[in-house]
């Protein structure tokens, strides 16, 4: 009897039966049972990943850079800042209510007093809140040494230009004020001169005694000024001579701190 024969039947079927199939029964095809070309396409793609998350990141970093500067800038305009504009501006407020009408008159200096005072309190509120609160600018740090000069260097010339205060007395506490100021600008790059408890102490007594002479005070309290000016001006030249010291002492240490990083370097 002629037939197929029972093995080419039976790997027939065989081949039918353990075919590749697919979730639905059928045979897969070629490019199915193939998997190197979905990888190389999955690995294209995963390539193509970090590509991709470089890019993101870097526009995100310029992003939280631009972020940041806008914070910054913002934050210029904070309380602190703000109360030191206010004293710059109270200084050719206090000028003229200090000239005016001649610069003799009690209800004038009287108001004069009153913008002075406020700017000196202000110099007390302004720093505290910056240090407290976390306020502290480039621009404070510039704008806040210049108004306290600009005020207490204006009540200075404008007594001695009226006659009540002695010209060296304002030069001798205007000199001193600008030559430390200066003095540390020089030696920050080998640190910060900290304010003294005696610095403190001078301002407060310049504050005092200008002050003082400011109002048209006559009689016992004619007298106190004078002697809190002088003791004013006592406080201004020892704190200036600390302020040296301390200013020599701090470059020393810097110089000898380079030369032996250097040495460390070189070895």
């Amino acid at each position: 009897m002629t037939g197929v024969p029972a093995s080419a039947a039976g790997g027939s079927s065989g081949a039918r039966r353990t075919g590749p199939r697919g979730p639905s029964g059928a045979a897969r095809g070629p490019a199915e049972r193939t998997p190197s070309g979905g990888a190389a396409e999955r690995g294209a793609t995963e390539q193509g990943a970090p590509e991709r998350g470089a890019t993101e990141g870097g526009v995100a970093g310029r992003g939280g850079k631009i972020a940041a500067a806008a914070v910054n800038q913002a934050s210029v305009w904070n309380v602190a800042n703000l109360l030191t504009m206010l004293r710059l501006l109270l200084v050719p407020a206090f000028v003229a209510l200090m000239l005016g009408n001649g610069g003799y008159d009690p209800a004038w200096r009287s108001f004069a007093w009153a913008a002075f005072a406020v700017a000196m309190i202000t110099d007390l509120f302004d720093g505290h809140l910056a240090r407290t609160y976390n306020l502290v600018t480039d621009f404070g740090k510039i704008a806040d040494p210049i108004a306290d000069k600009a005020i207490m260097g204006a009540a200075l010339i404008c007594l001695s230009a009226l006659g009540d205060l002695p010209w060296w007395v304002t030069a001798v506490i205007l000199g001193r004020e600008l030559g430390i100021t200066v003095l540390r600008f020089v030696v920050i790059r080998y640190g910060v001169i900290p304010a003294s408890r005696g610095g403190k102490l001078k301002t407060l007594t310049q504050g005092i005694a200008v002050g003082m002479y400011v109002l048209a005070l006559t009689g016992p309290l004619a007298t106190l000024r004078f002697w809190v000016m002088a003791a004013a001006v006592v406080l201004t030249v020892a704190t200036g001579l600390d302020y040296v010291k301390q200013a020599i002492v701090l470059r020393r240490q810097g110089i000898a701190e380079r030369r032996a990083a250097l040495k460390e370097t070189e070895a």
